[in-house]
């Protein structure tokens, strides 16, 4: 029944060719004339620009000897590869053979690529396969890494695999078949940008991000699916998630029973609960939200791990999993670069988005201090002003080429103003040392204190205020660039 329908699609297709050339020459010429009309009308319009449409996914080619074991490709969780060219053939070594006593393995692989994947945390495995062409017979087995002579052990079915999707699958129901989970996620994340909640202040609308395309998995393992295992008496397309311990390998092994047929695009992905927060780079000056030059990486147990490496990050949700550590580094031309540490648990009680601020380095651009304190009448630091100013001095050793002013202020009501603005500079000197006595070159920074119209003007004001002061201690002025 499957040959008969392969061979009538087959048919159709080469016999609506024509006609498919031609009503999408007829859809391009329509989609031309929409073009120019909207060039017009937006000429004499202030209506919002159209949404980008979303790059189409960029094709990868299957690394050679990916068909045996021993050359698995390795996988990054949460990150599609593909979509892939065809696998072709069964590669060097046929590891995959049902036999007696393993019924439900692949009776040989036909046409096979073998992926692996490093587990980061516990969780339960799922995967995603999204199929180049709706005509494809996909099959996979998932085994657990044994150690030395894995491959051998595969290939003598010693090693039997932890789950198995080798269900015959069912041709008419190819585009009905999609998971309650993918569509409750697409919903879920509609709602959600629907209903963001606002980032503070008076900070614009979240941006519209562009989206991966709208891709359905065909075939997979899920948390929400039910069957266990899919043998190849069955049809369906999914089974359920196996649980999986960090430090865990497991090898993936894809198999496609149709020949000369398309390739395919996997994802895997531990689910945990997590917190997945929108993360952006907000320019407060320019009221806008700017990409960045972006890396993240989790820190754990098992080392490093970058969830995110991109030169243009525009925006989007990051996956953090709890009791692991972060580290967060962006980078613009013309902005302080961030650099920031935190644990996970330190956000889950936050919203929804992550927002930094990306301050400007140019000629000017201030930084008011108000948690930091000194002693009556003196000028020397109490509290916790070191974790305060640490902050900044991540700033200033990050571009050496700044140059800065510290300015402080004192509450003042104009009675010793003489003395008030030696005191003021004096707390600026102390501030300044700090900063020296942590790295910073003393020559890149100046100091001053508060002049005599600033006190007077203090003073007036506290007094109309019925004894008011600004909050305000100290405040780090840009006076140029360096060489």
């Amino acid at each position: 029944m499957k040959r008969i329908f392969i061979a009538l699609l087959s048919f159709a297709l080469l016999m609506g060719m024509g006609v498919d050339t031609q009503a999408q020459t007829k859809k391009k010429k329509s989609k031309a004339k929409t073009t120019a009309t909207t060039k017009k009308k937006k000429s004499g319009s202030s209506s919002p620009a159209k949404a980008k449409e979303s790059p189409k996914p960029q094709h990868v080619e299957l690394p050679y000897n990916s068909n045996d074991c021993l050359f698995a490709i390795p996988l990054e969780l949460d990150k599609p590869y593909g979509p892939t060219n065809a696998p072709d053939g069964a590669g060097r070594i046929q590891e995959v053979v049902a036999d007696k006593n393993n019924p439900n393995l692949f009776e040989r692989e036909h046409n096979s690529v073998w992926y692996k994947v490093s587990i980061p945390y516990n969780g339960d495995l799922e995967i995603s396969i999204v199929q180049s062409a709706p005509w494809d017979d996909y099959d996979f087995l998932v085994y657990k890494n044994t150690g030395q002579y894995f491959s051998n052990q595969v290939m003598l079915n010693k090693v039997k695999p932890v789950a198995i999707n080798v269900a015959d699958i069912d041709s008419a129901a190819m585009f009905a078949a999609v998971m309650k989970s993918e569509k409750a996620k697409a919903a879920e994340e509609k709602a959600s940008r629907k209903a963001a909640p606002k980032v503070g202040g008076d900070l614009p609308e979240l941006p519209v991000l562009e989206g991966a395309p709208d891709q359905k998995p065909t075939i997979g393992m899920f948390c929400d699916a039910t069957d266990k295992m899919l043998t190849k008496k069955q049809n369906g397309r999914f089974i359920k998630s196996i649980p999986v311990r960090m430090g865990d390998e497991y090898y993936i092994v894809l198999d496609n029973r149709t020949n000369n047929g398309q390739g395919h695009t996997i994802t895997v992905s531990v689910h945990a609960d997590a917190y997945e927060p929108l993360v952006l780079f907000y320019d407060k000056k320019g009221r806008r939200y700017v990409d960045v030059d972006l890396m993240i990486l989790e820190r754990g147990a098992g080392g490093e791990r970058p969830l995110v490496k991109d030169e243009h990050y525009r925006g989007g949700r990051v996956k953090f999993v709890p009791g692991f550590n972060y580290l967060v580094y962006a980078k613009k031309d013309g902005y302080f670069s961030i650099y920031r540490e935190f644990n996970s648990r330190e956000l889950m009680l936050q919203d929804t988005v992550m927002l930094f601020h990306m301050e400007r380095t140019e000629r000017g651009a201030s930084f008011p201090i108000k948690s930091i304190y000194f002693e009556s009448d003196e000028a020397t630091l109490i509290g916790n002003y070191d974790s305060v100013l640490n902050e900044y001095l991540a700033m200033f050793r990050n571009h050496p080429e700044v140059n800065f002013l510290v300015k402080c202020y004192v509450h003042s009501y104009g009675i010793n103003a003489e003395q008030d603005m030696l005191l003021s500079l004096e707390r600026a000197k102390t501030i300044k040392s700090w900063f020296v006595k942590n790295g910073i070159d003393a020559r890149r920074i100046t100091t001053a204190g508060m002049t005599k119209n600033e006190i007077k003007r203090a003073a007036a004001a506290a007094l109309n205020d019925k004894g008011a002061f600004s909050d305000i201690k100290a405040e780090l002025i840009i006076t140029g660039k360096g060489e």
